[in-house]
Formats: structure tokens, sequence, C-alpha cells
């Protein structure tokens, strides 16, 4: 049922987004509440409406619907922001649409292939992510060519039963890539897909029913044509890499190229030395944008710890990010780092009191409450990856904030200088900050070892 609203009125239009508010940075590029009625309306033209961008889309319902029932959902030109409410939590963030709505769409709308890369893959019978592989089966099944890239080390994460489900795709084709013979360690850690080469999307939300429905997530869907081509560069490099491997070949490394300190918006990535050219090292790039905060950084992450992982075991010390922050809150920064309670073992809970310690520097743990139907193994957490940086600057990626994720495993990241990105990345920080799930470290404290898979 439409709810009527105020006249919303279209200042400016471009091939990009529609702009609601001048000011909010909201932007047209769907109208959900009344998707009924624009679907009905388009249904004559639909093969033709769904091959349109974003933007035409959203100007199309627009003008179907009318001003007076149109409801914006959170953009800005190239970017729209997703988030993944755990159900039952009571947190509201009404102008982000839901992953499984997104990916049902980005795969229903493929013509020519979708390209997916991933850490490990789990469905649930009659979960949200049952529709996402019903859209993707359905992809195959009209000749879609799919290509699909998981971690080695995620297949003893997955589930059999959804493996065997993506193999009998038609069209799709399955690969396991050993990420650690590249680089000695460090794994697939990113969960990004592209489609026809056109759209991306990437963010913390895993192949993973859990992710869709009972955790805390944030990610990306992105039509800017150098993020997005970028992001298809990534997944053919390490597509290749796979290949090279099987074949017992040396994997070609990227032909490095000298950019310019980047600005704007843009996609960076690590392991470095497998960034296709024009791909900024997100090792280097989080301390640079650290660097240049004046006021305040939120931070909202899994876990975080200046340690790495080495061999039997062992933790080695990795100072790159810890060193970052603490010179920030030197220079006066407030730094408002907030960190699941799956961040509560030995040793990483110690590096988080010694952080609190330094003056203007908070920490505070999320514990998010048990889903109404009992506990679920692996979720009831936050899981986003993002920042936000004096209002300026926003950072939505794949990393958790350890060695191990911007030195040897494949991550990817997205930096946004937009005050419009980087305020409602600030919003939900703050809803979490300032609700009754977010607690402040306690350095007395001696806290439980954190236990996710068991009740």
């Amino acid at each position: 049922m439409c709810m009527t609203r105020p006249s919303i009125r279209l200042f400016r239009l471009n091939r990009n987004t529609a702009r609601l508010d001048p000011n909010s940075g909201a932007c047209l590029w769907h109208a959900p509440s009344c998707l009924c009625l624009a679907m009905r309306l388009a249904m004559p033209f639909y093969p033709s409406y769904r091959r349109l961008s974003l933007s035409y889309r959203a100007v199309i319902a627009a003008l179907l619907l009318g001003s007076s029932c149109a409801q914006a959902d959170f953009a800005i030109p190239g970017f729209e922001l997703v988030h993944t409410v755990p159900v039952g939590s009571g947190l509201q963030t009404p102008d982000l649409r839901a992953p499984g709505e997104v990916w049902r769409e980005l795969f229903d709308g493929a013509r020519e292939r979708i390209d997916i890369e991933q850490f490990y893959v789990a469905d649930h019978a009659g979960s949200v992510m049952d529709k996402v592989l019903e859209s993707l089966t359905a992809a195959g099944q009209r000749g879609v060519k799919i290509r699909f890239l998981l971690e080695e080390k995620g297949l003893k994460l997955s589930d059999p039963q959804t493996l065997e489900r993506l193999r009998a795709i038609p069209n799709l084709t399955l690969r396991v890539l050993p990420y650690a013979k590249l680089t000695g360690s460090g794994i697939i850690h990113a969960k990004f897909l592209v489609v026809d080469g056109r759209q991306a999307f990437i963010g913390s939300q895993n192949f993973d029913w859990r992710s869709l429905e009972h955790i805390h997530e944030t990610g990306l869907r992105i039509d800017e044509p150098t993020v997005v081509s970028q992001t298809q560069a990534i997944f053919d490099q390490d597509w290749l890499a796979q290949a090279a491997i099987t074949e017992g070949k040396p994997v070609p490394l990227p032909r490095p190229i000298n950019s310019a300190l980047p600005d704007g918006n843009y996609l960076i990535a690590s392991p470095q030395r497998y960034n296709p050219p024009g791909v900024v090292d997100s090792q280097a790039e989080l301390p640079r944008l650290l660097a240049q905060a004046k006021s305040e950084v939120r931070v909202q992450l899994l876990d975080y710890a200046p340690l790495s992982y080495g061999s039997d075991k062992t933790r080695p010390y990795y100072a790159v990010i810890d060193n970052a922050l603490r010179s920030a809150a030197a220079r006066g920064v407030s730094i408002k780092l907030m960190v699941s309670d799956w961040n509560t073992g030995m040793p990483e809970v110690a590096y988080l009191k010694s952080l609190a310690l330094v003056p203007n520097v908070q920490v505070r743990i999320v514990t998010l409450p048990m889903a109404e139907q009992g506990f679920i193994p692996y979720a009831r957490v936050i899981h986003s990856k993002t920042m936000d940086i004096d209002d300026q600057v926003a950072w939505v990626g794949t990393s958790n904030w350890l060695g191990g994720y911007l030195d040897n495993s494949r991550n990817l990241e997205v930096v946004m200088h937009d005050s419009s990105m980087a305020r409602r990345i600030g919003q939900l920080h703050e809803q979490l900050w300032d609700g009754p799930y977010a607690k402040p470290i306690d350095i007395n404290r001696d806290y439980p070892e954190p236990h996710p898979g068991q009740p």
C-alpha cells in the first residue's frame, strides 16, 4: 500500500542519479514503497526496463508514480549504501535497502555474465539466501555465464548442500583458489560480485544466509564505471591465478604503474602486489587517510588488534593501523572504535584495553541480542567494516583491522570523499554507539573467551 508523502522535486538529473534533496544527499534510485504499482505499469516493457541503469530506472519510477509516493534509498552518484539489520534487534535503517533484495535484483537483471568472489558459502532452507540462489539459478538457466571463485580454506566453513546447489546451476563454473599459495599466508576474504561488467557489489556480507538476516553488515551497490572496471579486473586476476596454480604455472603479476594520490571516490585493495594497475594499496591508504583526520574518526569492525597470524599459531606484532590511530589521537582527533563481542579473547582484548587508555580514544564492545528463535551459531554480531572521518570521508570494506588482512589477503575497500555518505556511515555508527548494545570497554574486567559457535 502506498503512503502519500509531500511532493518531492527532482532538482538535478544526470546519468548517475536523480537527486532529491541538495542538502540531505539522498537520491532516488528506487521507490520500494510503491514497487508493486511501478512494476505493474512497467510490465509491458519489463525486458527493456531491466537493462536500464539504476539511475534511469529511478527516473522512470518517479515519472510513473508521481512525486507523492516516492521513497528514497540512500545513495550518492555511483554508490548505493546497502545494510543488513539483524532481525529483531530493533535497529532501524528505513532508507537503506537490504542486500538480499539488491543481490536478487542484480542477478535478475544480468544478461551475459555474473562473477562472484567469496570466502565461503552457506544457505539455510526458507532463508533470504534461498531466494538469492533461486535468482542466481534462474540467471544460469537463461544463459548467463557465471564464474564463482571460493577460498580453499573456506570450503570447511561452507555448507556442503549449498556447494552442491551451486555446482548444479547451469552455466556456472566453480573454482577454488588456495590464496596462501600466492602470498605465503592469507585468504580470499573479499566479498564482491560483478554483473555484466557494469555493476558491482562490495561489502562485509559473506555469501551466507546469516549475513542477510542475523548479522550487522554494510556494503555498496556500485555502478561508477572506474570502480566497477577495477573490481572486474581484480576478479579476472584472481580467476587467472587459480588457473595458473592448478596447472602448476607461475602466477603472472599485474603490471605496476605509478599512480597519483587518489581523490574523490575510488577502490583500494590488498595485497598490493596482486592489484591491477591503478588500484590503490589498502595498507598504504588507510594510514594516509587517518593522517588527514582533523576532528573525529568513527570506526566499526568485527575485530581489531595490532597482531598478525604467523606460523605455528604465533601472533607477530603488526603496528601499521595501531600506530596511525594513536598518532591521530595524539594530534587531538577523537577516535571512537567499536568492535564486536567476538573481539574479547586474549591477547586481542589486552591491546584494545591499551588503546582505550590513550587520551582521545574511546573503545566500545557491541553485544547483539539472541535471535527470537534461539541461538544461531556464528551470528548475532556486528561484522560491518566502516569508517567515517570528519563527516567528510567514508570507508566501506571487507577487511578486519588486523595483520594478515591488508597485507596478505584479498580484500577490497571503497573510499568516498563525500560528506553525505560519510555522515550516513557516521549515523550507522552512532546508532549502535549510543544504543543499548554498545558498552565501554572495562580495562579492569577479565572478559570471557568468546565462543561464537556455541550457545
